[in-house]
């Protein structure tokens, strides 16, 4: 199961919230047909995408 939260900027996020992290961290990731392993391209270009994403955001 997925959660989703949105944390404003300067705000911190809740023990809870950090407990469900330290959890999750701790479980392997499973790859599946919907959410396959990236090849090093697609990983460099998701990472790309990502860096122009927050440039927009930050400016």
């Amino acid at each position: 199961m997925t959660r989703t939260y949105t944390i404003n900027k300067g705000q911190k996020p809740t023990e809870e919230q950090l407990r469900e992290v330290m959890e999750a961290k701790k479980k392997p990731i499973v790859f599946d047909e919907d959410s396959p392993e990236l090849s090093p391209a697609m990983y460099k270009a998701f990472k790309s995408s990502v860096i122009q994403r927050n440039r927009k955001q930050n400016a």
